[in-house]
């Protein structure tokens, strides 16, 4: 077939688009790709971590009776353990990565209150000469009443934002404490709290896997759940349960058969068994819609008061004009398929900033905070 008059014959071409990627290019996609999916994961634990920590929850004021502050007690009051004769002790002044701090240059105290008086007073305990005053920085404490009916306090201490367990023997009629032990050990990393068992024996919760503060920020985000409890002996030290996103508070039952944990993060306080060997088996999981803090056990009524925090935003980002607010609640039936649960206190923060512990003795309440100042109740 010819062609047409005047028309121009053009010769055929295929052009080839290439698909092949140098490894320049194809590094540069994959590292986007991965920049992606890491920005999407962040994204979805931002989200589920605000929703744990109770971002935007606000509380209605319960008042339990008469409460005032307690003079002299300005810079935080983070735990309480009362002994059955009425002496409480205090720990005050905890520096702790991301929380606020009055008194940031202050070493941190032990106060003693006797709640067998009529109107309690709070007076800081002398620590005896050979102990680092100036950089003691007091978290959970425990008390231990020896065969010869002697008081020794264990104190989980930050030093230079370390960890130790200090063992103090307490002498009533000079108030003071006299240093006896330093215990240090490389599980002992990022202690929260401690409750003793026996001389130089106790449980203590571990409440970020990493020391360093950026990756603990980053492992409590991404909820890694890498906490635990740990049980320490002179004769040995191991980790008897696990799991926990935040390990925090601690204490036992009346019987000592049970062990309370709270878990901060996951809003929650774990009932567990001890065995002969001390390791610990989950019998239940209390779920409350609160980030739990310290423990405390009722003396009279084996039911657990639970320092709480309703509000983890103002906690972490601190504004004095809309402070974090406060709440105490009794866990009632510990055991039993359905416990009660009841708010005991609660503030939005115009009286009480952060309560992190509530101890009751004979109807009389001490309510703690990480930062702020101490409250009492008379119920």
């Amino acid at each position: 077939m010819g062609r047409a008059p005047g028309s121009r014959a053009f010769p055929e071409r295929t052009e080839r688009l290439s698909t092949s990627w140098s490894p320049e290019t194809m590094g540069k996609l994959l590292a986007l790709t991965l920049l992606g999916i890491g920005l999407a994961l962040v994204g979805e634990r931002l989200l589920a971590f605000s929703k744990r920590s109770n971002m935007s929850r606000e509380v209605k004021p319960v008042v339990p009776g008469n409460c005032y502050h307690v003079e002299g007690v300005e810079n935080g009051s983070e735990d309480i353990d009362i002994l059955p004769s009425g002496l409480a002790f205090i720990s005050s002044g905890l520096k702790y990565p991301g929380m606020p701090s009055f008194a940031p240059d202050e070493p941190g105290k032990i106060f003693l209150m006797d709640l067998k008086e009529q109107s309690p007073r709070a007076q800081a305990l002398k620590i005896s000469d050979g102990f680092d005053k100036a950089s003691f920085n007091p978290h959970g404490i425990s008390t231990f009443i020896n065969e010869d009916h002697t008081v020794d306090l264990y104190v989980v201490n930050h030093p230079h934002m370390d960890s130790t367990v200090e063992i103090f023997k307490f002498e009533e009629q000079q108030h003071t404490l006299v240093h006896l032990k330093t215990i240090k050990h490389e599980l002992l990393e990022r202690v929260n709290d401690i409750v003793v068992l026996g001389p130089e024996q106790f449980y203590a919760t571990r409440d970020h896997y990493f020391t360093n503060f950026f990756l603990s920020l980053l492992e409590m985000l991404l909820d890694f759940r890498w906490t635990c409890v740990l049980y320490y002996s002179p004769q040995e030290v191991k980790v008897v349960a696990q799991g926990f996103s935040s390990a925090n508070g601690i204490t036992t039952s009346l019987d000592n058969k049970y062990v309370y944990v709270a878990d901060v993060t996951a809003k929650n306080i774990h009932v567990m068994k001890r065995s002969d060997n001390w390791n610990l088996t989950q019998q239940k999981v209390i779920q409350l819609d609160t980030l739990v803090d310290n423990l405390a056990v009722d003396p009279a009524t084996g039911d657990i008061l639970a320092g709480c925090h309703p509000n983890g935003k103002k906690l972490l980002i601190y504004d004095p004009k809309d402070p974090p607010g406060s709440e105490v609640l009794r866990i009632q039936n510990v055991l039993s398929k359905k416990p009660k649960i009841s708010t005991v206190y609660a503030d939005n923060g115009s009286t009480l900033q952060g309560s992190s512990v509530a101890s009751v003795y004979h109807r009389k309440l001490l309510i703690g905070t990480i930062f702020h100042k101490l409250l009492y109740c008379e119920l």
